[in-house]
Parts: structure tokens; C-alpha cells; sequence
């Protein structure tokens, strides 16, 4: 979901903006710099999951400004590089989009706390719940992290920046079920096809490169 120009009032966007921000900050402050920097496999593997991320979210339809449906992504790069790259990727992705004229660049920060921190927190919620509560297992991990988490991530950013729309009174709870939230099943599921076959292909063949992964409990110790 994305925002157009003069969408949104004023005060939406500076909320947005404030929180999306900080968390930014936050992203920054605890990533691990020092393992990122010498690790070429890691960097080349971000910037291509970057420019993957600009050509899924420029893929969109839609009938209302501000109800488009696109595909995300982001619970893929969560797990995958963690929730600080995966603000970070996803930043530099935002900022793609405006460039290209994809993304509005007033709204862009609200857009990204929508589409970019909604999934990762609930991404990073969802593993949290399979680490602590769910049995240690393979399947485990990567049906209820990786299918039904990146469904869910994709609920949840749809059901965030519609609720904005309708308490920004853009447009009308019937609207917003009627064009948009009646559709997001249809989202849910190929969303949580695609990040699930990428997160399988890794964890398959290079579960080390998966960052949300501990091969040891996982596997080793079953």
C-alpha cells in the first residue's frame, strides 16, 4: 500500500515519520557493522534482495489512490538478514520508489512505517512465539515463520494503512472493506507461497545465510 500526494493530512505524516525515523535510528544503531563490512557474500546478497524488494512493491493494483495491493517481501528479509537490514534494505527500497515515481515523497515515511516495520514487527513476533512456545523443529520454523508469518505480515501492513485512511477519513469503513480488505486473502496466500519457497531454497541449501535461523536447534539437536 502506498500513499499519493496530498493524501494524507499533515499530522499523519509527521506521526509516520517520527516513528518509522527512530526506528530507522534504532536499525542502524544495532546492526553489526563490522560483520556486514567484510562480508562481501552478505552485501551482495542485500543489495540484490534490495533491488528484488523495488521491482516486487513497483508491481502493484488498485482501484482508490492509497488502496493499492502488492506484493512485500519483508518477512523473507527479516529472517533472513535480521530486523535491522531488513529496515535498513527496506529503507533504501522507499527511496527507490520515489525516485522512480512509484512512492510520494511526503508520504514516504508513513508509507514505510505501513509497509516496511508493520511486517517486520510481526515477523520478529511471530518467531519470538515459534522460539519460545512451539517445538524445535524444522517444519516448524519454516511453515509457521515463513508461510503463515508472511500472510500474516501482509494482513497486518493492509489492515495498518487502511485503519490510517479511515481515521484520516479519506475514505469510508465500506469503502475500505468493499475496495480493499475483502481482497487481502487473495494477497495473503501468494505472499506467503513466495517468501516460503525462497526461505526453503536457503534453508535448504545454505541455512547458514539465514540470520533468524539457528541450524544447531533446529536440526542438529533433533
Amino acid at each position: 500500500m502506498s500513499f499519493t500526494d496530498g493524501l494524507i493530512t499533515t499530522p499523519w505524516l509527521i506521526f509516520g515519520g517520527v516513528i518509522y525515523l527512530l526506528a530507522v535510528c534504532f536499525a542502524l544503531r544495532n546492526t553489526p557493522w563490522n560483520v556486514f563490512l567484510h562480508n562481501k557474500t552478505l552485501q551482495h546478497m542485500l543489495g540484490g534482495a534490495t533491488v528484488l524488494l523495488v521491482v516486487l512493491w513497483s508491481m502493484r493494483a488498485g482501484i482508490s489512490p492509497g488502496l493499492g495491493i502488492h506484493f512485500l517481501g519483508v518477512t523473507m528479509m527479516t529472517l533472513v538478514f535480521g530486523w535491522d537490514l531488513a529496515i535498513l534494505s527496506g529503507t533504501v527500497a522507499l527511496l527507490g520508489m520515489a525516485i522512480i515515481g512509484k512512492e510520494s515523497w511526503d508520504s514516504l515515511f508513513l508509507s514505510g512505517t505501513c509497509s516496511v516495520l508493520c511486517p517486520v514487527a510481526i515477523t520478529c513476533l511471530i518467531q519470538w512465539f515459534v522460539d519460545k512456545k512451539l517445538s524445535k523443529n524444522f517444519f516448524v520454523f519454516l511453515f509457521v515463520c515463513g508461510f503463515f508469518g508472511a500472510g500474516l505480515s501482509s494482513a497486518g501492513a493492509g489492515l495498518a494503512a487502511s485503519s490510517i485512511l479511515v481515521l484520516d477519513g479519506v475514505y469510508s469503513f465500506d469503502k475500505i472493506i468493499l475496495e480493499y480488505v475483502r481482497y487481502l486473502p487473495l494477497i495473503m496466500f501468494p505472499e506467503g507461497l513466495m517468501n516460503g519457497i525462497i526461505l526453503t531454497g536457503m534453508l535448504v541449501f545454505h541455512p547458514d545465510w539465514v540470520r533468524g535461523f539457528d541450524a544447531k536447534t533446529y536440526i542438529d539437536d533433533q
